[in-house]
């Protein structure tokens, strides 16, 4: 049985394999190529002193119904999840907004027309919402509730436009539209309704929280249990090479596959060498974060009760800057997400100041400015915003892989959604490799994207089972 691990990147899978190691009584190291640990899931001053912004993640409905970290005793290593009043809204051009409420009563009272088509296609994975996370963040295999999963995948392998034509008013359709452009697909293609379902499920059951100090709060808390656990955090130590470490019985690799096929080199077959460099990975990001002297001038009010605004309009227009994107091109009108953590969290900025940050999606390594077509965005529902902005960081696709080397061309998924990559990622073997020691646990596995912790915890439940003594 394997006594020594080895867990290379401490993004949410490479401490939640690390974790699951240190668990079983194995002594872990955990090796970090930045200063601070947590990849995407990390916090900074990236604007003006004492202004603390989220790198990557900022909002976590996958993170609070993640089966593994919700089973965690992380509020005892010091995470506080924050929930603002609604977990989302969504402005449109007349001053109004709809708003997804928390409440599955309220949200049918809040549609009108549409409330009873909500709750029907909901209500059952709302009720059964652990069975269900428990189901969909795993890899694809033969379900243990299969009925529930029938039901679900009836609605979920339907396309985003596919399941909002059922619904009568515009602005539930916009509102579909913008949690259907988490997937960065299309909203015509397959699997788009799923990701759609996946973010409105948790808003009604477990929420959007936000952590308290930022995300780095949630990195700190899985560092420390797995401290209390024994196992150490080197960060500061960028590997180039397996080879160069010292003796582990096992190498669990939060990385993609691009810097999988560096570390690993010679260790693995040809033909796994060959489906590495085939591999494919997704759109990009192009993000910017914002020192703000007041909270943003929404024209609805209401959006300042949410910490996550989508900003898009129509679902025509959400459909055609999604589209767009996968075409490789841009949308003079994206979709823009945006975050605005410190109406909720005053530890995130000097007192009466605020933070925020917002993108929207790319062809995978764009080099396109994108701030002016952002901007007007965000202008668009909130007229005066430049007016309250003290500083901003812009980040490129490059800029966010030079900071977090797993961000390739600005992915921040680890590898497209669409169904092929859903069934096959990074390759058949999903977790393991061609060298029987070394796994590879990042987001391009199964599940994929998400800060769930769930493909670190399956690459090491099968590199434990593995390293067993066979009877």
């Amino acid at each position: 049985m394997a006594d020594k691990a080895c867990v290379i990147g401490s993004g949410p899978n490479g401490l939640a394999a690390a974790i699951v190691l240190a668990q079983a009584g194995l002594e872990v190291d955990v090796f970090e190529a930045q200063a601070t640990p947590g990849g995407a899931v990390r916090t900074m001053e990236l604007t003006l002193p004492g202004f603390l912004h989220d790198f990557g993640s900022a909002v976590y409905p996958l993170g609070a119904a993640s089966p593994f970290f919700s089973s965690l005793p992380l509020v005892a290593h010091g995470l506080e999840w924050i929930h603002s009043p609604v977990p989302l809204a969504h402005p449109f051009d007349d001053g109004s907004s709809a708003l997804l409420e928390s409440d599955l009563t309220d949200m049918q009272s809040s549609l009108g027309e549409d409330g009873k088509a909500w709750v029907k296609l909901l209500r059952a994975f709302v009720e059964h919402w652990h069975e269900l996370f428990c189901e969909v963040l795993r890899p694809p295999t033969f379900p243990k509730h299969p009925w529930l999963m029938a039901r679900f995948a009836r609605a979920a392998f339907r396309s985003a436009a596919g399941i909002a034509a059922h619904f009568r008013s515009p602005r539930t359709r916009a509102l579909w539209a913008g949690l259907a452009a988490h997937s960065f697909l299309s909203l015509d293609e397959p699997l788009s309704g799923a990701f759609a379902m996946l973010m409105a499920v948790p808003a009604h059951s477990v929420g959007w929280p936000i952590p308290r100090g930022g995300a780095q709060s949630l990195t700190n808390a899985l560092c420390r249990y797995l401290g209390a656990l024994g196992g150490r955090v080197r960060t500061s130590s960028p590997v180039t090479s397996i080879s160069s470490l010292p003796a582990y019985d096992l190498f669990l690799c939060d990385v993609t596959p691009k810097q999988l096929l560096a570390l690993g080199g010679e260790r693995f077959s040809s033909s796994y060498r060959r489906g590495l460099r085939k591999y494919q990975y997704g759109p990009g990001v192009f993000k910017v974060d914002y020192a703000l002297s007041t909270p943003i001038p929404w024209k609805s009010s209401a959006c300042l009760r949410a910490a996550t605004v989508h900003l898009g309009g129509t679902f025509e227009e959400i459909r055609a800057s999604e589209k767009a994107m996968r075409a490789g091109t841009v949308s003079d009108h994206p979709f823009v997400l945006l975050s605005q953590p410190s109406l909720f969290d005053d530890s995130r900025a000097p007192a009466g100041k605020h933070t925020a940050w917002a993108y929207c999606h790319v062809p995978h390594g764009s080099k396109i400015d994108m701030l002016p077509r952002l901007e007007k965005q965000i202008e668009r529902f909130a007229p005066g915003f430049q007016d309250r902005v003290l500083g901003k960081r812009v980040l490129y696709p490059a800029d966010l892989e030079t900071m977090d080397a797993n961000l390739v061309g600005g992915d921040i998924q680890g590898g497209p959604l669409d169904l092929r990559h859903f069934l096959f990622r990074p390759s058949w073997r999903r977790y393991s490799t061609s060298a029987p020691d070394i796994y590879i646990c990042s987001a391009s596995t199964p599940p994929g994207g998400g800060v769930h912790g769930m493909c670190g915890y399956h690459a090491a439940q099968l590199a434990l089972s593995r390293s067993q003594p066979r009877s």
